[in-house]
């Protein structure tokens, strides 16, 4: 017996524009594979999207280069879809931390709401200058 998963990737340019794409790719996706926009996994993925699109465009932006988004259903009915969204830079200054803002601060509460949703994540290097920073969705 063989198994499959489902798998969708797509290059976005790193701007708001293309973070906010990835948005609606996401939801446009997982509708397709059977979880319509308004479920739960829908929207906390849209969530998760959101905020490492975001921050891809925000802080892993090099001149020219794109974004990856990536959605992954390993052997469908494991309960997990993992998120991947892949930037151009992976130097230190454009890693992924969590630390909590002061209360009056207007960001860095993204990452937050990631650990929160995700049953794990984390980033590691994309050779030869970029990072994927992913997170695991639980799917009941």
């Amino acid at each position: 017996m063989q198994i499959s998963s489902l798998r969708f990737s797509q290059l976005l340019s790193a701007t708001p524009r293309g973070a906010r794409l990835a948005r609606l790719l996401t939801v446009q996706q997982l509708d397709a594979w059977g979880w319509p926009p308004a479920c739960a996994v829908s929207e906390s993925a849209a969530l998760v999207v959101a905020e490492l699109a975001a921050n891809a465009v925000t802080h892993g932006r090099a001149q020219g280069r794109g974004f990856r988004l990536t959605l992954t259903v390993e052997a469908p009915g494991t309960g997990t879809l993992r998120v991947e969204v892949t930037d151009a830079r992976g130097d230190h200054a454009s890693r992924p931390r969590t630390a909590a803002p002061g209360p009056a601060a207007e960001s860095g509460r993204g990452l937050l709401l990631v650990e929160t949703l995700a049953t794990r994540w984390g980033w590691e290097p994309y050779p030869p200058s970029g990072k994927t920073v992913w997170a695991c969705l639980p799917l009941s």
